[in-house]
C-alpha cells in the first residue's frame, strides 16, 4: 500500500479542491492514460486495487504507471463519539485529484487491452474517468 515514509505535520487541514489540475494533466509516459473528470480524494487502498485489476487484466504484460501519491492523512473519530474534544486520529492517506489529472498510464499492450484494464480500475476508483491517448506532437 502507498503510503508516505515521513511528514512534516501528522495531521493536515481538509483543504479546497477547486479549478482543474494544470499539474500532470497530460500523458508524460505511456501510450493511454485514465484521465479524472471531478474532483476528490482517492485512498491509498483504491489506488492499489486498481492497479491490481489492470495488471491482472493486461497478464502482467506492457508497463504501469502510477501518476498519483496518497500524502494527505485523514483523521477520524472513535465511533459513538461526541462532538468536540479536538480532531480524531490519522487513519488513512488520500491522493487530492482535480479534474484533467491523469491517474494511470500504460504503455506495450493495444488500445483495446488498455481499454478494457482502465474500465476494470475504473470501478475501483470513486470518481468518473475516461481513457485517453498521448497526442503525437
Amino acid at each position: 500500500m502507498l503510503a508516505p515514509k515521513r511528514i512534516k505535520f501528522r495531521k493536515t487541514f481538509k483543504g479546497r479542491s477547486k479549478g482543474i489540475a494544470t499539474r500532470g494533466n497530460t500523458i508524460a509516459f505511456g501510450e493511454y492514460g485514465l484521465m479524472c473528470l471531478e474532483p476528490g480524494w482517492i485512498t491509498n487502498r483504491q489506488i492499489e486495487a486498481s492497479r491490481v485489476a489492470m495488471t491482472r487484466e493486461m497478464k502482467r504484460g506492457g508497463k504501469v504507471w502510477i501518476r498519483i501519491f496518497p500524502d494527505k492523512p485523514i483523521t477520524k473519530k472513535p465511533a459513538e463519539t461526541r462532538m468536540g474534544k479536538g480532531k480524531g486520529n490519522p487513519e488513512g492517506w488520500v491522493a487530492v485529484v482535480k479534474p484533467a489529472r491523469i491517474i494511470f498510464e500504460v504503455d506495450g499492450v493495444t488500445e483495446e487491452l488498455a481499454k478494457k484494464a482502465f474500465a476494470l480500475a475504473a470501478a475501483k476508483l470513486p470518481l468518473r474517468t475516461r481513457v485517453v491517448r498521448r497526442q503525437e506532437v
